[in-house]
């Protein structure tokens, strides 16, 4: 579960070594792309109306009208589509954060970065009686909030060290407390309303709030990417990342500014999904076995975690009941979490 970059895990690499790890991550990431692939077939076809693939195809080409037609473009795909970008930004923003932090037990859920957007929604929802996107905007304002907190609290030289993460978790009890709190002094139609922010949904998917994550990472993750090289000289340590040419204290803070909003955003869209962020890049890290900080493998693992288990809590639980995906990414992530435990570091 090491949280190291490219760089140290390539010192003393002779070519043919270089080219079997390049060769590896390539076919991870492909076999990740084929599951992820494979999963948004599978959750365009399944529901109450079961679909052909034909008749999924001529739905997306817009070559027919009429209730499958309605079902692929309006309810299905905007779900999938949430679903994929939620995961692949809380994916991203786990391994930016146990990378930069170089704590394999940091993620946006132990930060308390989720556990704030999500107190900031139900008190909009709760308190305000707003709903809609007042609701959305403040969860993001929320998140933010937390990172920003986080940064002066642990003061200079804090990210490198323990003390964020201890803020972390201060804060995200304190978050979670509130967000009891207020769930508890509402009537039972109100609490309701607030499940979504406690539990994390992808049920309230639609293609306004599609846009607007898509929107929001596909400005992050390039600067996210930009960073990337930097990121790997950190690895290297303080002197000889500032020998050659960076600066590591800067290259923190403005990663983890990229990590805060990109948990913020995808929380502001479907609520707090837990484990995802947490898992998803030790996951990607003991698949791709390479010693890296698995950015790209993070995102494609974490987006395989929601679409899959949306999925499941859609279709595979008794009773036809249908639960928030939180729940199951709850349910699956925590033996998952004990598994990597009992297994325990394993040097890439």
């Amino acid at each position: 579960m090491s949280a190291t970059t490219d760089v140290p895990a390539r010192v003393a690499r002779g070519p043919r070594t270089v080219r079997r790890v390049a060769g590896r991550r390539t076919a991870v990431h492909a076999a990740l792309a084929g599951l992820l692939l494979g999963l948004a077939l599978l959750a365009l076809l399944l529901g109450e109306l079961r679909l052909t693939p034909r008749e999924v195809l001529d739905g997306l080409l817009g070559s027919r009208v009429g209730g499958s037609a309605f079902v692929v473009r309006e309810l299905r795909l905007p779900r999938l589509l949430l679903g994929l970008l939620v995961g692949a930004a809380l994916g991203l923003a786990g391994a930016v954060f146990q990378a930069v932090l170089r704590n394999p037990l940091a993620s946006p859920d132990v930060l308390g970065v989720t556990q704030g957007a999500s107190a900031a929604a139900v008190a909009t929802l709760l308190l305000g009686g707003l709903s809609g996107w007042p609701v959305v905007a403040a969860a993001a304002a929320g998140g933010v909030a937390v990172g920003v907190t986080l940064q002066v609290l642990a003061g200079r030289g804090g990210a490198a060290g323990q003390r964020f993460v201890l803020c972390g978790v201060g804060l995200g009890y304190l978050g979670a407390s509130v967000t009891a709190y207020l769930v508890t002094r509402a009537d039972l139609r109100q609490a309701q309303d607030a499940l979504l922010w406690t539990t994390g949904s992808l049920g309230q998917a639609s293609w306004p709030l599609v846009r607007t994550l898509g929107l929001a990472l596909l400005v992050l993750v390039p600067l996210v990417a930009g960073l990337a090289p930097r990121l790997a000289l950190l690895q290297l340590g303080d002197a000889s990342a500032t020998a050659l040419g960076a600066r590591p204290e800067r290259t923190r803070a403005l990663l983890l500014v990229l990590a805060v909003l990109l948990a913020a955003a995808a929380t502001a869209a479907a609520g707090p999904v837990a484990f995802v962020a947490f898992l998803a890049a030790p996951l990607a890290r003991r698949l791709l076995a390479d010693g890296s900080a698995a950015l790209a493998g993070s995102a494609l693992v974490g987006a395989v975690l929601v679409v899959g288990c949306d999925l499941l809590a859609q279709h595979a639980l008794p009773g036809d009941v249908v639960a928030p995906v939180g729940v199951l990414t709850g349910a699956l992530g925590a033996p998952l979490l004990v598994w990597l435990l009992v297994r325990g570091p394993r040097p890439a």
